[in-house]
């Protein structure tokens, strides 16, 4: 992951990224929220590892990012993609047409980034132009929640229940 000084990230975009926090953290589905040059990172509030959700600029392009570095919760997700036959892409843009938007469904990729965290990630489809627009705003924060409320559902992003 490159690491951007603060004059590298366009002033809309910081803005952008700035009333997406307090969005997110109005949302309550999150736990801890960090705002950093060109990074909103929100802690997955269940999840059973560590989980961060992410809008990042990075390459010109702002990414909604799911990253951990647990294998394990990685290979949940992916394990009960595979046993439901759920396609990613469309469990994103349910969520995202079920908050009104109509920027879906989202291409994704999943890899292992070189700081070794295992990552789900999309661009926001917003032109970087205008990121200080309203709309701009909208779709970037529903793409942040779609991607909690999808992955939320998978996996171990809950958490596991004792039996006691």
């Amino acid at each position: 992951m490159t690491r951007l000084e603060p004059e590298t990230v366009p002033a809309p975009v910081q803005r952008l990224l700035e009333t997406v926090r307090d969005r997110a953290e109005e949302a309550g589905v999150f736990g801890s929220i960090t705002l950093s040059p060109g990074h909103l990172a929100c802690e997955a509030k269940e999840s059973a590892e560590l989980a961060h959700y992410r809008l990042r600029f990075e390459n010109d392009v702002l990414w909604v990012v799911l990253d951990m570095k647990d294998r394990w919760l990685s290979e949940s997700i992916e394990a009960e993609l595979l046993h439901t036959g759920d396609k990613l892409e469309e469990l994103i843009d349910e969520e995202l047409v079920e908050m009104g938007c109509d920027k879906g469904p989202l291409p994704f990729e999943h890899f292992r980034s070189d700081d070794f965290l295992f990552t789900f990630r999309s661009p926001v489809p917003i032109d970087l132009a205008q990121a200080g627009a309203s709309e701009s705003i909208e779709t970037a924060t529903m793409c942040l929640l779609a991607y909690e409320a999808a992955f939320r559902e998978l996996g171990d992003m809950q958490g596991t229940e004792d039996d006691d």
